[in-house]
């Protein structure tokens, strides 16, 4: 049965659909079955796996959403066997207004992967930078939420507000749903800053937050211009010793059995606001 991670962040540029895409891959370089459904209209998961933005437009997340097609009608094959992916494009905006007067419109995804789960070992669900339908969606349909979170100034920055919403998705529509973690990401490692912030969030958020911390790397950036994964455009980097480890630590959490999980609305008092760093 397959274990379904969405990565959220409201805040945009945090490395969120990085992170989706070489999360996806590193976990499929480990011999994992996995799924990437692209909810962002952008589309950038896609094009990152080098799947041009209107390619595929038959059968994609928008389709899947509104009930036109499936999600095996939407799946396509990537460079790596064990990583398959359900793209998106622009028309997926429309959803978020079509989705509104449907019947069980935050269990529509929920209902989708439902249908493959015994077919991978990890579903990833990129999310778009806001917390409407579409990440409503997600979140319902997902284990836990992964929050990628920027080494910089502002780093908590609107994490209360999606540890708010995420709270009342447990509440209200999926009890099992708790944070997976937090990673850190654009870490520089010449700027006290950064490290500054690291430390701030692990007294926050103690073992929430993976060992595997996300560097400024100029490989990971040049990566998805090529269509490639950065394990793919250079399995040696930084970058991609760095996502290596973090799907490792994901794989390891995935396989604990734990009787207890912090409730994402329980810490969410002590967010409010910036960070002082």
């Amino acid at each position: 049965m397959a274990k379904t991670i969405c990565i959220a962040n409201q805040k945009g540029g945090v490395g969120k659909t990085t992170t989706s895409v070489n999360l996806s891959s590193a976990l499929a370089t480990l011999g994992k079955r996995v799924l990437l459904i692209d909810m962002d209209p952008q589309g950038n998961a896609s094009s990152g796996l080098g799947i041009k933005r209107y390619e595929g437009q038959d059968a994609n997340s928008y389709h899947v959403l509104i009930g036109e097609k499936t999600l095996p009608e939407a799946t396509q094959n990537t460079s790596n066997p064990n990583l398959k992916i359900c793209t998106a494009n622009p028309d997926l905006v429309g959803a978020e207004i079509e989705l509104v007067d449907m019947p069980q419109r935050e269990y529509r995804l929920k209902n989708a992967v439902a249908t493959v789960a015994d077919q991978y070992d990890f579903v990833i669900v990129d999310c778009p930078p806001s917390l409407g339908l579409i990440t409503l969606n997600a979140l319902n349909a997902a284990d836990s939420f992964l929050v990628p979170l920027q080494c910089e100034y502002y780093a908590l920055e609107g994490l209360s507000q999606l540890l708010n919403t995420a709270g009342l998705i447990k509440k209200n529509l999926n009890p099992q749903l708790h944070i997976e973690g937090i990673v850190l990401t654009m870490f520089d490692v010449r700027n006290n800053l950064s490290h500054q912030v690291v430390t701030e969030i692990k007294n926050h958020f103690g073992d929430k937050v993976f060992n595997a911390i996300i560097p400024r790397n100029v490989r990971l950036s040049e990566a998805p211009s090529h269509g490639q994964s950065i394990l793919e455009y250079d399995s040696k980097s930084i970058g991609a010793t760095r996502y290596l480890e973090l799907a490792h630590e994901v794989v390891a959490r995935a396989a604990q059995k734990t009787t207890t999980e912090t409730a994402p609305e329980a810490n969410t008092h002590a967010y409010q606001g910036e960070v002082n760093v």
